[in-house]
């Protein structure tokens, strides 16, 4: 049985393009055969601003959304977060939807497909990293980063290059590696959690 990648798209906005760098970064891992891969749409999701009672820790979850997010985050073992730069940070809603959850993320490989102008996300990358590590989510250095992306949207579809193709191939690589070392670590926090 593959391990379960979760490709997560962190905008939410109208007339976003996360949609379309979402939806190829998913074809490509899906042609990579690498993992059962799973694309989440955070929009689609609609989680409210943090509404549950009980720090995550606990897992004493209140609302049927967030019960839901806990079972489709702990069935993930990878993730991969396609996210834009605003103001030179990753977005509110990812951070909400992070912020609902604990234990679940635990040693989990995570990388980052990054969208935006000249810097391409990078600093939205770097910001998000601070807080997955505290997490003990583990950031893969290999990444995909897209600048000027607007400029590789033809007709609401995303146009990939070569370098782009060859970063995905490699960032996918690195986290197979790194799901299965951390797998015994996450056995060991699923049998401790119950």
């Amino acid at each position: 049985m593959m391990p379960e990648l979760m490709i997560l798209i962190a905008s939410t906005r109208p007339g976003r393009v996360g949609l379309p760098v979402g939806e190829w970064f998913h074809r490509v891992a899906r042609q990579q055969a690498k993992f059962d891969v799973k694309l989440v749409d955070l929009k689609e999701l609609e989680l409210p601003f943090m509404d549950e009672p009980y720090h995550p820790r606990l897992r004493q979850y209140q609302h049927a959304h967030t019960r839901r997010w806990s079972g489709m985050v702990e069935a993930a073992d990878a993730f991969v977060f396609v996210i834009p730069e605003y103001n030179f940070g990753f977005t509110a809603p990812l951070k909400n939807a992070i912020d609902y959850l604990s234990q679940e993320w635990q040693y989990k490989p995570v990388g980052f497909v990054s969208y935006g102008g000249v810097s391409g996300g990078t600093r939205a990358v770097q910001m998000a990293k601070q807080v997955v590590t505290a997490l003990k989510m583990v950031p893969v250095p290999e990444a995909v980063t897209i600048p000027f992306v607007s400029q590789s949207i033809k007709e609401g579809k995303f146009q990939s290059n070569e370098p782009l193709d060859a970063a995905a191939a490699l960032m996918l690589d690195e986290l197979e590696r790194w799901e299965a070392t951390l797998r015994p670590m996450r056995k060991t926090v699923q049998t401790t959690s119950r």
